[in-house]
């Protein structure tokens, strides 16, 4: 293929408009800009609550003061053990050797 026909190529694909290629820039497209942050001021009830928020002002952190002592000290305390095998649903276990407890042998 010829070199000037790369070229042509070339021009015909950079002279594209965007508003051919892109549809959300062809004129007259919606345009999401800024609508999460108009939504989110509409559903708010005190539009400070935007700038700063508000606590309860009756927490003291005296109940989240111990666990956070105890977790940069490093003496968390254990994770109870769960394991699904320890647990007996019915309270009963099954006989060893049983395929169908229910059947008669």
């Amino acid at each position: 293929m010829h070199p000037t026909l790369w070229l042509i190529g070339a021009l015909l694909v950079a002279g594209c408009d965007t508003y051919l290629t892109d549809p959300y820039q062809r004129p007259g497209t919606y345009n999401p800009t800024g609508v999460n942050d108009a939504n989110l001021r509409v559903m708010v009830a005190n539009p400070h609550d935007l700038v700063e928020g508000t606590g309860t002002g009756a927490s003291t952190g005296a109940q989240a003061a111990p666990p956070v002592a105890r977790v940069l000290a490093g003496k968390r305390y254990p994770l109870p053990n769960l394991n699904a095998a320890e647990i007996d649903v019915f309270g009963q276990t099954p006989s060893p050797g049983s395929a169908n407890p229910g059947s008669a042998q």
